[in-house]
């Protein structure tokens, strides 16, 4: 029984799909992208990228390597010359999977196979993207900063008020000692009416001395 057992053999012998490998690998590398049946691109990938990774170190042994698995000159000298180059930053995943469909004949499903530094398009979209995001977080600090101002507004408007109930207590008390005078005022004019005497009373008590 096969169970447990993931490798993909294509339909084909082991000579045969080693060579299929091989030819799809180096047109990839040349043409950069290629159309083919989506399981031949999945082993497609776990066969290229090992070859991509060893590029990046540009020795006689890792030519040899690369050259005995893709039998293809041109192939080799392009990977090493251009793509090693392009691919230097990169860790890993060098390869992109579109799917495309199904065939018509046999409703088989249909992809393109690229490799990823060479989609241009995409590439400046992920730059728009990676743009966009740092706006973001450029609005999200704006955001705080706005909250921060507010909050100190806030702190601001409520001095004021402290100050505005501070001057009306001061001017309750004011208002109350100005009160409090003035009734001792009141009560103080009858005293002093009574000390002096009216124009009247004198002129009563200078006709008395005369009599």
């Amino acid at each position: 029984m096969r169970h447990g057992k993931k490798f993909n053999h294509l339909g084909r012998t082991s000579s045969h799909r080693k060579a299929m490998l091989s030819n799809m690998a180096s047109s990839l590398i040349l043409h950069k992208r290629i159309r083919t049946t989506l399981a031949k691109a999945k082993a497609l990938r776990t066969f290229v990228e090992p070859l991509l990774t060893n590029s990046k170190e540009d020795s006689t042994h890792s030519r040899r390597l690369v050259f005995s698995y893709l039998q293809n000159k041109e192939a080799v000298s392009e990977l090493f010359r251009e793509i090693s180059k392009k691919i230097a930053e990169r860790h890993g995943g060098y390869t992109r999977i579109l799917k495309t469909g199904t065939r018509l004949g046999d409703n088989a499903e249909m992809c393109i196979i690229e490799l990823v530094d060479y989609n241009e398009n995409l590439l400046h979209i992920k730059e728009e993207t990676t743009v966009k995001t740092t706006r973001r977080r450029r609005s999200a600090t704006k955001k705080t900063k706005e909250k921060e101002t507010a909050e100190t507004e806030a702190v601001n408007e409520e001095e004021p008020v402290e100050a505005v109930s501070k001057k009306r207590k001061k001017a309750s008390k004011k208002t109350t000692d100005d009160k409090v005078t003035e009734t001792e005022e009141i009560r103080e004019e009858p005293a002093e009416k009574e000390e002096e005497p009216s124009e009247e009373e004198e002129e009563e008590e200078e006709t008395d001395k005369k009599e």
